[in-house]
């Protein structure tokens, strides 16, 4: 002990009269960042490098120091140590391996930075060499393969998950990642897929596993012929497909309880009492409060799932307890960072909840449930773009499940009901429904609700056009597949004719606003088809004789909307401006809903005064209008339930260039190798036997 005082005693003496010595690791960097050969002087000088503790940040500023001459100066250098790297990943000794995959990922990434500001070399050439670079790609990912689907350490196989993140990810755009052409090559599918079907690993490595398989699906997609589209369009075992489900709705399911927390911390204290007191003044203020980071590169791999494989539509009905009802304490583990957008991994106490037998008395969930409850929280503020983005991509996934004939199956199954409580926006005119009032009912008239929930809540001076467009063929392909399999809904449809019409007269209002931005008349003549559809096979889906009576008296009561909408297109379709063409359309458009208002108010106004009545009550309304039907002459329209299939290329392939763009960025930012507490590996290493 004596002995150890005094050399630390020494130590602190000299470090007054000189510099502080490097440690041996930067002085055998600063070797390989010279031009001679590193091993000439120490024949065991690779043997040694990976023994010792990487040191990231010396290793990535010194190849960001370098100017593009000085780097291809000692390229021999650094393909030697991307090579060694290699050889060391198939090493028994952990801690080499360790060290060799962080050192991989810091040659990488600063070797692809160095480019961004100094193009003139290749990468590729710089880290392999052309004529090595088949081969080594090739051993690595079978070394990375073998890892990950081997016995190996889970902080092992969380390191090579999280340098294939950084692999995939070291450019903005995915698709002039040229590395990733040996990635398509020697593919690690398979790797992925066997992450997802073991319960143990889903669990710690789910997460990146779904993000990497989302971000190599988007890699050259449209132009050339990506084998992990084909092989994820393909998959059919049930296991593997629940697997993925069920780390997504990990995932969302932690964004919901977050911002459930969130809301209640908001509701909770004097500020709150305050704020009702004058009349909920400070609702916009509030509200910003309540924001938790959107995840976009989890929702990326749903849609990417069920876009691209129809197998996986079963895994959205798969039932298990409402994830994130109770939060018992969370155990920490090492190899996951928490990190913000992008790459947040959920806890993974609710990781592990999932796995348990169902509780007659608990509230059942799955994944559709979760999902639509993420949708009705991130597409509250579109002002935010990450919010806007979510919300878009949420439509678009709902348009691909509104298409698909056994979702719609599931969705409007009556022997299948669930009580649904999404998220509503705070508005100084409602109160907040409470859980409590929600009924148990089919799917669809969740979706429904979400749909009618954003329709009342966004009419703005920035007016989401899009997405509005979204939400409305969103109904529109749900009461087509009603109409065609005669599907009687108990829904609450005055609710969705009044969240119409007051679109309407919203459009109307902003006529001269709105047209400098947008065409009106699309959105307008989808919403009056709406009502035409309702109009003429209403008598086959809806739900009673009364609800057909219901969306007669609404036409009527509010027909000041459509004839002043009927005199704003038809003034627009009469003059040689440029929207003559699209008000037209809407002009014969409106022909029955005329023919019923033209039909029917003058027996009301007949009926109010032989029986010398000022303001007829609802039932005296219809009861003029079940008298009335057999006089009524209505124009049969063609190709009111027809309609065009989600398509995403070229509609949507901008949107997801910049998406994926966008979740790149933020996984390359989030990646933290130097997160991994070395004192923890080698206390986990050390019991191995």
């Amino acid at each position: 002990m004596a002995q150890v005082d005094k050399k630390a005693g020494l130590l602190r003496k000299s470090s007054a009269t000189k510099k502080p010595l490097k440690e041996k690791v930067v002085l055998m960097y600063d070797g390989i960042f010279s031009t001679e050969d590193p091993t000439k002087d120490n024949p065991r000088f690779w043997e040694e490098l990976f023994l010792m503790k990487v040191n990231l940040e010396y290793l990535e500023s010194k190849l960001e120091f370098l100017d593009g001459e000085e780097l291809m100066n000692i390229k021999d250098n650094i393909n030697s140590l991307f090579q060694q790297c290699i050889l060391a990943l198939g090493e028994e000794h952990q801690i080499k391996v360790v060290n060799a995959l962080q050192t991989l990922c810091a040659l990488i990434r600063g070797v692809h930075q160095k480019n961004k500001s100094s193009s003139g070399f290749d990468i590729i050439n710089m880290l392999m060499g052309f004529d090595k670079a088949e081969l080594r790609m090739k051993n690595l990912m079978e070394s990375l393969d073998s890892i990950l689907c081997g016995e190996a350490s889970e902080s092992l196989k969380s390191l090579c998950l999280k340098l294939l993140l950084c692999l995939v990810t070291v450019t903005d755009n995915i698709s002039q990642n040229t590395i990733l052409e040996y990635v398509m090559i020697n593919s690690i599918f398979e790797a992925i897929l066997q992450i997802l079907s073991d319960t143990p690993s889903r669990r710690v490595h789910g997460h990146d596993a779904v993000v990497l398989l989302a971000l190599l699906v988007n890699y050259r997609k449209y132009e050339s012929v990506n084998p992990y589209i084909v092989k994820l369009s393909i998959v059919d075992d049930e296991t593997t497909l629940n697997g993925m489900g069920l780390v997504i709705s990990q995932a969302l399911a932690e964004y919901n309880r977050r911002y459930r927390e969130k809301e209640e911390e908001n509701q909770g204290g004097f500020f709150s009492t305050f704020t009702s007191m004058v009349g909920n003044m400070f609702i916009a203020d509030a509200d910003e409060k309540i924001s938790v980071q959107t995840n976009e590169a989890i929702l990326l791999a749903l849609y990417e799932a069920v876009h691209l494989n129809r197998n996986f539509i079963t895994v959205l009905a798969q039932s298990h307890p409402e994830i994130g009802l109770e939060s018992p304490p969370v155990s920490l583990v090492p190899t996951t960072p928490t990190t913000p957008l992008g790459t947040t991994p959920p806890s993974l106490d609710i990781m592990g909840t999932t796995e348990l037998p169902l509780d007659p008395n608990m509230q059942t969930s799955n994944l559709l449930i979760t999902f639509l409850k993420y949708s009705s929280i991130v597409m509250q503020d579109t002002k935010d773009e990450h919010r806007l983005n979510s919300g878009k991509l949420c439509l678009i996934i709902l348009t691909c499940i509104a298409e698909d004939q056994y979702a719609n199956a599931f969705l409007h199954d009556d022997n299948i009901n669930f009580r649904v409580n999404l998220h509503r926006m705070p508005m100084r005119h409602r109160k907040k429904a409470g859980d409590r009032n929600i009924p148990s009912r089919p799917l669809v008239c969740a979706v429904l609700d979400l749909m009618v929930e954003f329709i009342v809540t966004h009419m703005m001076k920035e007016f989401p056009m899009d997405l509005y467009l979204r939400c409305v063929q969103i109904v529109h392909k749900l009461i087509c597949y009603q109409k065609k399999c005669r599907v009687r809904l108990h829904y609450t449809w005055r609710e969705l004719w009044l969240a119409f019409i007051s679109l309407l007269k919203f459009l109307m209002s902003n006529e001269t606003g709105l047209l400098a931005k947008h065409n009106i008349f699309t959105l307008t003549l989808m919403v009056v088809n709406l009502f035409n559809m309702f109009i003429t096979y209403g008598d086959t889906f809806l739900p009673t004789p009364s609800s057909y009576d219901e969306l007669y008296y609404e036409i009527i009561r509010m027909h000041q909307v459509f004839d002043n909408l009927y005199s704003m297109v038809l003034r627009l379709s009469t003059n040689a401006g440029q929207w003559k063409e699209a008000a037209s359309k809407v002009t014969h458009a409106l022909v029955n809903v005329r023919a019923i208002i033209n039909h029917f108010n003058p027996k009301i106004e007949s009926y109010a005064a032989l029986n010398h009545i000022s303001q007829l009550a609802e039932e005296q309304v219809l009861e003029v209008v079940r008298s009335n039907y057999d006089t009524l002459t209505l124009k049969l329209q063609d190709g009111l339930d027809q309609y065009e299939r989600y398509s995403e290329q070229p509609k949507e392939a901008a949107f997801f260039k910049e998406l994926v763009r966008s979740i790149s960025i933020n996984v390359r930012k989030n990646v933290a190798l130097n997160t991994l507490s070395q004192e923890v590996l080698l206390r986990e290493f050390s019991t191995i036997s």
